[in-house]
């Protein structure tokens, strides 16, 4: 469960934008457990940790060969975080299902502040394609919060499964504070009987807020 959720949430750190500023602080990361009761009884709930973390995990998934981006410039954003040798780091997680969607949101503790990718201009919203896969990332506006760097991203992925073509996408918010960072990710989970729900995106935006504010005791 560990892997796949920081594979989840790192999915959507390939682009970001600031906002605020990043200020030394301590926190609970264990208290992003208590937005569970934010969710209502249509969604299924669980929460895992606090535990230990390999923070070469917040790296990413190396990229596939052959990908191609649009801008060229736009691969070294797509490369993920540079982490840090020696770091270590733990953490905790809330997972809510339900109306439709899936939220994951998850506190991490890191010795040491992990940089801060900042796509720049020119790659606020670029398209990448291999191996009959193509997709977009792009920026999508972050909740503003006092002391704290954020960013949001939206990422929509189409190929071919079966000979039929078939589409995902992530939004993907983080938070980042002295030695800590936010994440929440939101998804539609895929019913073949149901139509896809569109992300509520305005649920994933608070979640980030509400979990910052518990971690941080304000």
């Amino acid at each position: 469960m560990l892997r796949t959720l920081l594979v989840v949430a790192c999915a959507g750190l390939l682009t970001a934008c600031a906002s605020g500023e990043s200020t030394p602080t301590t926190a609970d990361i264990a208290k992003v457990l208590d937005v569970k009761s934010s969710f209502g009884p249509a969604f299924k709930v669980s929460t895992f940790g606090p535990a230990g973390v390999d923070p070469h995990l917040l790296s990413g998934q190396a990229l596939p060969p052959g990908v191609v981006f649009d801008p060229a410039d736009c691969a070294k954003v797509a490369a993920g975080l540079t982490v840090p040798e020696g770091l270590k780091g733990n953490m905790a997680a809330t997972t809510a299902e339900g109306e439709g969607n899936r939220f994951i949101t998850i506190a991490v503790e890191t010795s040491e502040a992990l940089p801060f990718p900042d796509p720049g201009d020119a790659c606020k919203k670029f398209a990448f394609a291999a191996n009959g896969m193509r997709g977009l990332d792009e920026v999508v506006e972050s909740p503003t919060i006092d002391g704290v760097r954020t960013l949001g991203t939206h990422r929509v992925v189409q190929t071919m499964v079966n000979g039929k073509p078939a589409s995902g996408e992530l939004y993907n918010y983080v938070a980042a504070f002295g030695n800590y960072r936010v994440i929440v990710t939101a998804n539609p989970l895929i019913d073949p009987s149901k139509p896809v729900v569109p992300v509520n995106t305005q649920r994933a935006s608070d979640l980030l807020s509400a979990a910052v504010k518990a971690i941080r005791g304000n």
